[in-house]
């Protein structure tokens, strides 16, 4: 058991999809696996543990930004052994290229947290990074799946509400999207020898103003989570 996740060593799978939202894990939970066990509810951030064709499969929900998201990766990684620790979220896709509903894989992360910055030494300007075998299961498993993703780098935001942002710059520099978590996931990954990846569907796009409903976020996740489940066979089978 730890501060914020009550479990017991041995109920969380060596591999976790993490949404922000508690209740996207409780669908997850209940929508894609089998015998599922809840084994957290300590400030509602609820976790559960099943299997998706056989094979075992947590999913524990972080909250949003990447202070919270901080705490359960450490959480799960130093007090449960998880190997592999997937985000399963929501982005907000950036130019007219990304398209509502569009699945974005993020081999990079770029940020301008100061937890990340504050890490290293001054001068040292350190580049998150997804673990590169992860995002090779996924990229395959969604065209096994027919499904359409996109990869590149993305950006996690200290702030939700930043109006002073260069969202035009980010696009000229390859950023397909911003998010709040993704950062602090892949340091805290390569800090601990783990491997870590962010997948995420676009809900909305700060170009054009299109935005999902908040019915239609939950419905437009299945693919998502069926990439995610299937890399997590990858992953268990290694």
């Amino acid at each position: 058991m730890s501060t914020h996740i009550g479990a017991e060593m041995g109920d969380i799978a060596p591999t976790v999809l993490m949404p922000g939202d508690p209740l996207r894990a409780k669908y997850i939970a209940e929508t894609f696996l089998d015998d599922v066990v809840q084994y957290n509810a300590v400030r509602n951030a609820l976790g559960f543990t099943g299997t998706y064709k056989g094979h075992r499969v947590s999913v524990q929900g972080t909250g949003m930004g990447i202070p919270s998201i901080s705490i359960y990766t450490n959480e799960l990684i130093k007090f449960f052994g998880v190997k592999h620790l997937m985000r399963v979220g929501s982005i907000g896709g950036f130019g007219e290229t990304i398209k509502i509903r569009d699945i974005l894989i993020a081999s990079s992360a770029s940020t301008d947290s100061a937890i990340i910055q504050n890490t290293f030494d001054h001068g040292v300007i350190y580049a998150p990074t997804a673990d590169f075998s992860m995002l090779l299961k996924a990229y395959q498993s969604a065209q096994e799946a027919n499904v359409e993703v996109k990869v590149g780098n993305i950006f996690s935001a200290d702030r939700f509400y930043n109006d002073e942002l260069d969202i035009q710059q980010l696009i000229d520099y390859g950023c397909l999207g911003t998010e709040m978590e993704t950062a602090a996931l892949y340091m805290l990954a390569a800090k601990y020898g783990v491997s870590a990846l962010s997948i995420n569907t676009v809900s909305d796009n700060l170009t054009t103003g299109e935005a999902l409903s908040a019915q239609d976020r939950q419905s437009s996740f299945a693919d998502m989570a069926t990439v995610a489940l299937e890399t997590a066979i990858k992953c268990d089978e290694d």
